[in-house]
């Protein structure tokens, strides 16, 4: 046998490797609307950089059959590639081989590109597409989601995290895309649980389908488990591509600033946007649109704890990360929901040097007895902690009212915002001019000859005497009040003065938040 020959038997190997569980099964995973884990990879990087790891990894277990069956790959496809441009590192669970169940060597190929991503400093996307642990391998699977979970959770801040369920993911699975910073979900093939169906039927005699107990929907909107959906495999994929773009590499780096073409920022839009009654509603995400690059605004968790608006934009190409109340759901009151939505994201944009802007404009922390006893106490104060811990810069801009421990909660100057703006017609009080007259002037309105006339003008002089931005002004607790007009211009000027922005804080293995 010459080298030639032996050069033959390698690419041979290759294509064996690369026809996973064959062409059956590969035919079956079509039928579901599926593509397979190299079709996956394809569609992910930028055409022609994908290098595999480990291609002829094979399981070694000796037990209940297995010892007849091959499995290319171990049913998990390793490497990197580029997007954009950037490197990044990557697993696709091939659902042909073992269904993409993870074994011992499966989990040992993601481990080490793991490691080489967080040695490399980029990206990792996880491709999940899985039936769970092996069983015929035993305790040696449960290790080996350990090995991801610990490196999911040492490289969490280190570098950007992604997970992309494009099947199955149950049991000790969902535990890692849980980790990671972001999950995107497709409809109707993707499906997360700790339990499935059959189990729970058989444990508490509830009967549910795989889709509504875990699918898409369920995930994005009443979880929060999963951040993004999509119809179609090829759209969730060409939106990881998206988010990256707005990304950093890892936390030594800031996003890039993109070149954009010369304008004016005055936006005269905005004085006709919000309606001046502070009771009426309105959408957030029409000021977003007039503030931020045009077509930049790529909203984040948009179907979960909809009283809050947070996503990802450009301000003159900077990468900003935005949190805005939306006083068309729930008149922008913050609760249980919205609070850990709103933190997560803060640490997140404070974890990749991208600037936070919060647009406020809040009734307050949401009343009730479920909320209380559901601990709003305890989900409120993420939101206090994730943004007093934030070093990044910090703008705040007052739309309309700043309430109670809400206004405090959202980036106030007390808590750490660089700067505070307010638009002229903003209310800043600890509650609202109509509730606190009747408070304050309570027995004088009981008392008058017209009540409603007397309650009128008491909320009028409440709301001349304390609910404007002039009194919070006068105090430094609001940097500027501003032409509505101009916050584009302002948000741009500050970014820019914040650019080099450094601030330390006492040294700590890790703060406790309120989890």
């Amino acid at each position: 046998m010459d080298i030639y020959e032996k050069i033959n038997e390698l690419y041979d190997r290759r294509r064996e490797v690369e026809l996973g569980g064959g062409d059956e099964r590969i035919d079956k995973q079509h039928e579901k609307g599926k593509l397979t884990a190299r079709e996956r990879i394809e569609l992910l990087v930028d055409e022609g950089t994908f290098v595999e790891l480990n291609p002829f990894i094979e399981h070694r277990s000796q037990d209940f059959g297995l010892e007849n069956q091959k499995g290319p790959g171990d049913g998990v496809v390793t490497g990197y590639g580029k997007v954009n441009g950037r490197p990044i590192y990557l697993f696709s669970q091939d659902f042909t081989v073992f269904g993409g169940a993870l074994g011992e060597m499966h989990a040992n190929k993601i481990a080490n590109v793991m490691d080489l991503a967080a040695k490399n400093g980029a990206p990792f996307i996880g491709l999940n597409d899985s039936g769970g642990a092996r069983i015929q391998e035993g305790v040696v699977s449960l290790d080996g989601y350990g090995k991801i979970f610990y490196r999911n959770s040492i490289y969490s801040g280190v570098i950007p995290q992604i997970s992309v369920i494009m099947g199955p993911c149950a049991g000790g699975a969902v535990y890692s895309p849980a980790i990671t910073d972001f999950v995107f979900m497709v409809e109707k093939t993707s499906q997360m649980f700790i339990t499935g169906p059959k189990v729970i039927e058989t444990v508490t005699g509830e009967k549910i389908s795989p889709e509504d107990l875990g699918g898409a929907k369920v995930h994005n909107s009443i979880s929060g488990n999963a951040h993004f959906r999509s119809e179609s495999e090829e759209e969730i994929i060409e939106n990881v591509r998206v988010l990256l773009s707005y990304l950093p590499q890892n936390s030594e780096e800031k996003p890039k600033i993109l070149e954009v073409d010369e304008e004016d920022d005055t936006r005269p839009n905005l004085t006709d946007l919000i309606p001046f009654d502070a009771i009426r509603p309105y959408d957030v995400r029409v000021v977003i649109e007039e503030v931020v690059d045009r077509g930049s605004f790529f909203e984040v968790h948009k179907d979960f704890a909809r009283n809050i608006v947070i996503g990802l934009a450009r301000v003159k190409g900077e990468v900003v990360g935005l949190v805005c109340n939306q006083p068309k759901v729930m008149a922008g009151g913050l609760d249980i929901d919205s609070s850990d939505k709103a933190a997560r994201f803060i640490r997140f944009c404070d974890s990749f040097n991208i600037p936070l802007i919060t647009f406020e404009d809040v009734t307050g922390f949401f009343p009730g007895v479920k909320q209380e006893h559901g601990g709003i106490i305890r989900h409120g104060a993420k939101i206090l902690y994730a943004y007093s811990e934030a070093t990044v810069p910090k703008l705040t801009v007052i739309l309309r009212k700043a309430y109670g421990g809400a206004y405090v909660a959202l980036n106030s100057k007390s808590i750490g915002a660089d700067l505070v703006f307010a638009w002229p017609n903003a209310e800043i009080a600890v509650m609202g001019p109509q509730g606190a007259a009747n408070i304050i002037f309570a027995k004088e309105i009981q008392n008058s000859d017209n009540p409603e006339e007397t309650r009128s003008k008491k909320i009028e002089e409440y709301r001349e005497k304390f609910a404007n931005p002039y009194v919070a002004a006068s105090m430094g607790m609001v940097d500027d009040v501003i032409d509505p007009r101009e916050t584009r211009i302002k948000i741009i000027q500050s970014l820019e003065m914040l650019r080099h922005k450094k601030e330390e804080r006492p040294y700590k293995k890790h703060g406790n938040i309120p989890l």
